[in-house]
């Protein structure tokens, strides 16, 4: 059973990452986009759902949880871009109790490791896990004000795009770094691995760059249905 679930994690990263790639390359709002844009969230939802099974499986809890929040970050991701800025689905309110709990499993784990109580996973640490907890922290409180108080169109693209990054960004970390033995030892720990893995943030400076201080994606002060699916996926 772990064999075939694992050929589809891998599978499903993999193409997960060429998807999110592809999405930018394509013209945004084009067909291409779009499409890439839907395998890329159909393969990460896969692929962090059977990582996080996996991982509970090995007795691997901090990757167990990472599997958790990949898959919280792109699913809320893309129900940002397919909600209205001041709609509300029910199911959302189980957003912000999710990410609580994350952040404080995340935070907790963090100050044991730090205290020399508990030990961490093979390709852990403690500032890792301190990352990852305020970052589920962040995404805490930003779904407790969308919901209390709706988003902007801006507001709206933003969260999309910045979830679906750092969603993507679990992807190729955990591939580029975290699997070192697929590579050839001469490529292992080189600068090409580890730009690769932080490309997603790159890319994602950049777009939060263009969308918040350009008027990329605006007309009259809106959005546009077309510009709204032509955010990058990845």
């Amino acid at each position: 059973m772990r064999l075939p679930l694992l050929v589809l994690h891998v599978s499903a990263g993999i193409l997960a990452m060429l998807a999110g790639a592809l999405a930018i390359v394509f013209s945004k709002g084009s067909r291409g986009h779009r499409l890439a844009g839907n395998v890329f969230v159909i393969c990460m939802l896969s692929v962090s759902a059977v990582g996080a099974y996996l991982g509970y499986r090995k007795s691997e809890a901090d990757n167990a949880l990472g599997g958790i929040l990949a898959f919280y970050l792109v699913a809320t991701a893309w129900a940002t871009a397919r909600r209205g800025g001041m709609e509300t689905w029910v199911i959302e309110w189980s957003e912000p109790p999710i990410a609580f709990v994350v952040s404080a499993i995340w935070i907790t784990w963090a100050v044991e490791v730090t205290r020399g109580r508990m030990a961490v996973g093979q390709n852990s640490s403690a500032a890792g896990y301190f990352f990852f907890g305020f970052l589920a922290l962040l995404c805490a409180a930003g779904d407790v004000r969308m919901l209390l108080r709706g988003l902007s169109e801006r507001q709206r693209l933003l969260r999309h795009l910045w979830r679906m990054c750092f969603g993507w960004a679990i992807a190729t970390v955990s591939f580029f770094l975290g699997q070192p033995q697929v590579f050839p030892v001469w490529l292992r720990g080189s600068l090409f691995l580890v730009a690769l893995a932080f490309l997603p943030l790159f890319l994602l400076v950049f777009w939060l760059i263009r969308v918040r201080f350009t008027n990329t994606y605006q007309k009259s002060g809106r959005v546009t249905r077309r510009s709204e699916s032509s955010l990058p996926a990845h």
